[in-house]
């Protein structure tokens, strides 16, 4: 066990934003355990905090603030290591803040134990003297959730007008196949049942002559008991022919597919690259083939230039794709993108009230959509097998689950038929073993 002054070093970790962010903190946890750490929850006593931040809106920069200045505050003698997106966005603001020890750009994020290590053997080393490699973590075996990532590429090449991942992520990079594949019966064999496709622009993934669709095709031929799940994807990032790989059992019948705006001429001015039309051809011909496939989306409402109209058709499409979630964002101003120096921004109050509306739409979808899964079978991966009298987990739709009387432990699959919603706001679903 790694030992200061007699005692075992303990570590905690605080994600702000993406899956990507989930993936890496996993990988840094597992390193730092096979290391000897004692890795302890956020908030307890650490001799070392490692926040992993998020910059993508500036609700998110005030987020990750916030979370340095209370680690700071709850461990003022710890070592506060602050990675991630707000690093490559605010690097130099955050290199002056005081009660941060070292400041971690995502091309060295890998690199944060051999920088810790280092610090407590005497040797002070700036983080950019380190090689980095966005695709060099660890295969995770110790983890702070039940399903673990796997990171097939990095970066974008979109350059959407309000987005500036592609300035805090770089441009699009593929990793290779074969680490890919190794990486999956990695953990697979280290005992995950579900592992989330993810990356930055994942539909874009091409290494060599394999596209994400090949590439997809080679993770379902891998033997063993285990799911695959597709995280957040681009309607423009994927081939005609994706939905027949949802024929297959392992593959779970859910995509976050990213509409952001219901209307052609906001698309436009936003740089994407579909129309309202391209995506809802995606929407039906999915459903044409598995009727209760689930969609969730990303709305910003309030983009410069958005009138009443353009949110009401927003608002159609909203209903009539019949989301079973939305992620709603309020448009917000980034420095350094095409969308911060356009004119008419819309004012903060209706951005708040179109906001509201898309959310009410979609806790309506949610109830909808659960509701029509009644009596329906879910293989139900458990992540919590006391959760006030039940087993909670999610099934392959990603559907919230509670099993009265499972048997079934953490990590472990039960098959389940869905009987009746819950009363309570999170709006979950009682079932029972079949």
């Amino acid at each position: 066990m790694k030992k200061m002054n007699g005692q075992t070093k303990s570590v905690s970790f605080k994600t702000l934003g993406c899956r990507l962010n989930q993936y890496e903190t996993d990988a840094l946890v597992t390193r730092f355990h096979h290391a000897g750490y004692r890795v302890v929850d956020y908030g307890e006593k650490a001799d070392v905090t490692i926040i992993n931040t998020c910059t993508v809106t500036n609700q998110s920069d005030q987020k990750s603030r916030n979370t340095i200045n209370h680690a700071s505050t709850v461990n003022p003698d710890s070592i506060i290591v602050v990675a991630g997106c707000m690093v490559n966005n605010h690097k130099e603001l955050l290199e002056k803040q005081e009660n941060i020890t070292y400041v971690v750009d995502n091309e060295h994020k890998n690199k944060i134990f051999s920088l810790v290590d280092s610090h407590f053997k005497g040797g002070i080393t700036h983080p950019d003297q380190l090689p980095g490699d966005v695709f060099g973590f660890e295969t995770v075996e110790k983890s702070l959730h039940t399903r673990t990532a796997i990171k097939i590429q990095d970066g974008c090449d979109n350059f959407c007008t309000f987005c500036i991942i592609p300035k805090v992520r770089g441009r699009a990079v593929s990793r290779p196949v074969i680490d890919i594949l190794e990486n999956i019966k990695r953990v697979t064999a280290n005992g995950f049942k579900e592992i989330v496709i993810t990356g930055v622009n994942i539909g874009r993934y091409h290494y060599e002559n394999i596209n994400f669709e090949r590439l997809l095709e080679k993770i379902l031929n891998i033997p063993g008991d285990f799911r695959v799940r597709i995280s957040s994807i681009e309607p423009d990032g994927f081939g005609q022919d994706l939905y027949k790989l949802f024929a297959h059992h392992k593959l779970a019948p859910h995509l976050h597919l990213c509409l952001q705006s219901g209307s052609d001429k906001i698309l436009m001015q936003m740089r994407r690259m579909y129309t309202v039309g391209s995506f809802m051809n995606i929407i039906e011909n999915f459903r044409k083939h598995y009727p209760d496939f689930n969609f969730t989306t990303d709305i910003i409402t309030g983009f410069p230039g958005e009138t009443e109209d353009d949110f009401n058709k927003t608002v159609k499409i909203a209903e009539e794709a019949a989301f079973s979630h939305i992620h709603t964002f309020r448009y917000s101003v980034r420095n350094g993108t095409r969308a911060a120096r356009m004119t008419d921004h819309v004012p903060e109050k209706l951005k708040a009230r179109r906001s509201e509306m898309i959310r009410q739409i979609s806790q309506t979808n949610k109830f909808n959509y659960y509701r029509s899964m009644l009596g329906k079978k879910q293989r139900v991966l458990i992540e919590n097998p006391d959760y006030n009298g039940f087993s909670r987990g999610y099934g392959e739709h990603y559907i919230p689950v509670l099993i009265k009387s499972s048997t079934s432990g953490k990590n472990s699959f039960a098959d389940t038929e869905l009987k009746e919603l819950s009363d309570n706001k999170l709006l979950q679903i009682k079932a029972i073993p079949v």
